[in-house]
């Protein structure tokens, strides 16, 4: 079997919406290795974007949702509840900060999450709108797209946006955007166009993901929880890419000194299984009807069992640890660059969520092509990189955390040699 003979068969089959970064069909995979179907041996660092930050297939991942198959797959929890859920639930309750009574919700993907996070804010608060930031990702539902920052390739083509959703610019220095900036078009968003007394909840990334990887500065999110104490808003952190321990902290929140009302989280969670996961201040929680918050598939008991292995995973392995110390290596090769390509502009990101950023050689302009260059390059070289950015110009490296220490000094080599060449192609 060849990758090109499935893509032709994918191209015939699936509708062209469903984008595809490369043209390689995965075989199998182990930590951080992937072979594709002809066997060739790629070095993962997308992680299925930030799902596996306990690696393909870990083994107590895996025994875990074995143990879970041998009793049942599926029962509804609405309708047969069970005990994994409830244990994970508590679990949750504990992790994610804020020192109040929690409660948690189980959904499916981190779409739902952030959808769920609004339909809570609505129900506690009685009021309807939301501010979310430019650049930010939510999600691809429609209330997920009119929370996203970006038209192209989210919103584009699929009409009009759910309403009572307003946008503020998300700081990034770089792009001549400062937080005093963002304080005040948030400012004049509040005597513009919204009332702050109809706000439910203002939900932020901590680390844009799609947006580039950037962190929203400390003194931005205690802002935020003034005003939305001022106000009566909750504040939701859209932790998705940030949680378990992706950051160098179970979530990135914790970097500051702030709490948020609700936490939106999935993908790390689940380790390749599909989760997601809405908790916040017990009260807020519970203001939704019985009825109004869950899924048939909500909370799935092989992927409950599979998230409660990942979090034995991060505590047992020491993750958060773990991924401050991959990151500052990985920051450290990249800085050791700098002098000799300046195209690079921007190296970032708490603990293994790092990026670098490129522009045309020694201006502001942002340098897609040279971005897609060292990804192109990479893949050459059988590591598989991800870009984001709104100018589409940063590489995020997302590793699994677990990533071994040789397999990760290998892809460091190609890291710069994919940047070296692509000097001598675009630069």
């Amino acid at each position: 079997m060849l990758n090109s003979e499935l893509n032709s068969r994918r191209t015939d089959a699936i509708a062209r919406g469903v984008g595809v970064m490369t043209n390689i069909f995965a075989a199998r995979a182990e930590n951080t290795e992937v072979w594709d179907v002809e066997g060739n041996r790629y070095i993962d660092f997308a992680a299925g974007i930030a799902v596996v930050n306990t690696g393909h297939r870990h083994p107590k991942v895996i025994e875990a949702v074995k143990a879970q198959l041998d009793c049942f797959t599926h029962t509804c929890h609405q309708v047969l509840p069970y005990e994994n859920y409830v244990s994970l639930a508590e679990r949750l309750n504990d992790l994610v900060p804020g020192e109040f009574a929690k409660k948690t919700i189980f959904v499916t993907t981190g779409a739902e999450a952030a959808e769920n996070a609004v339909k809570i804010a609505r129900a506690a608060t009685g009021r309807s709108a939301v501010i979310a930031f430019s650049g930010a990702f939510h999600g691809r539902t429609f209330m997920g797209m009119a929370l996203t920052g970006k038209v192209v390739p989210y919103k584009k083509g699929f009409g009009a946006m759910p309403g009572d959703v307003f946008h503020a610019p998300f700081p990034v220095a770089a792009h001549g955007i400062s937080v005093e900036d963002s304080i005040a078009a948030l400012d004049k968003l509040f005597k513009a166009d919204i009332d702050p007394e109809r706000v439910a909840a203002i939900m932020i990334e901590p680390v844009q993901g799609e947006g580039g990887f950037y962190e929203a500065p400390t003194a931005l999110m205690t802002y935020l929880r003034k005003v939305c104490d001022e106000h009566g808003i909750l504040l939701v952190a859209d932790e998705v890419q940030t949680g378990f321990a992706r950051t160098g902290k179970m979530f990135a929140m914790e970097h500051h000194d702030v709490v948020p009302d609700l936490t939106a989280m999935a993908k790390g969670l689940g380790g390749g299984f599909p989760i997601a996961a809405v908790t916040g201040r017990a009260e807020v929680m519970d203001a939704a009807n019985p009825g109004g918050l869950g899924g048939t598939y909500a909370g799935n008991p092989l992927s409950v069992a599979a998230a409660n292995a990942v979090l034995d995973v991060i505590e047992e392995e020491e993750l958060c640890d773990r991924a401050n110390f991959l990151g500052s290596r990985l920051k450290q090769r990249l800085e050791s660059l700098r002098g000799d390509v300046p195209e690079i502009t921007d190296i970032r990101g708490p603990g293994l969520m790092v990026a670098v950023e490129f522009n045309v050689a020694n201006t502001s302009t942002p340098n897609a092509d040279f971005t897609n260059a060292v990804k192109a390059h990479a893949l050459e070289q059988n590591l598989i990189l991800l870009t984001c950015g709104v100018h589409g110009n940063v590489i995020r490296f997302l590793s699994p955390i677990t990533v071994q220490d040789d397999v990760f000094a290998e892809a460091l080599d190609i890291i710069e040699s994919s940047i070296r060449m692509a000097q001598k192609t675009v630069g």
